[in-house]
């Protein structure tokens, strides 16, 4: 993938959300799930935070029924935030979106 200078000056991109196709003019399939929704509000609250990053959703076939956010900078990974051991009730699988920004902050910071 592309990668844009974070405002770090590190180049910094971010993976997360369910996997999707785009096909023609057609809006992803992921974009019509709860994973989707999820992930585009996400990405906003990253890029609203963090405008020079790239934020990527799902780069390879994502676990299934898994929601998770990686900060890629460099070759390193770093986890934001995953939802895997977390639930039922369904809806503490996804983050509140400024969790993720303050993870990414906190991260950023402490580099």
């Amino acid at each position: 993938p592309q990668r844009d200078e974070a405002q770090s000056g590190r180049s910094s991109d971010i993976y997360g959300g369910e996997e999707g196709e785009r096909r023609g003019g057609e809006r992803p399939k992921c974009l019509e799930s709860v994973y989707g929704r999820n992930a585009e509000e996400v990405k906003s609250a990253l890029l609203a935070a963090r405008p020079g990053l790239t934020v990527v959703l799902n780069p390879e076939k994502p676990r299934r029924n898994s929601f998770e956010i990686t900060l890629l900078d460099g070759g390193k990974e770093t986890s934001l935030w995953t939802g895997i051991k977390k639930g039922p009730p369904r809806k503490l699988k996804f983050p509140q979106p400024d969790s993720v920004v303050a993870a990414l902050q906190e991260v950023l910071k402490t580099e």
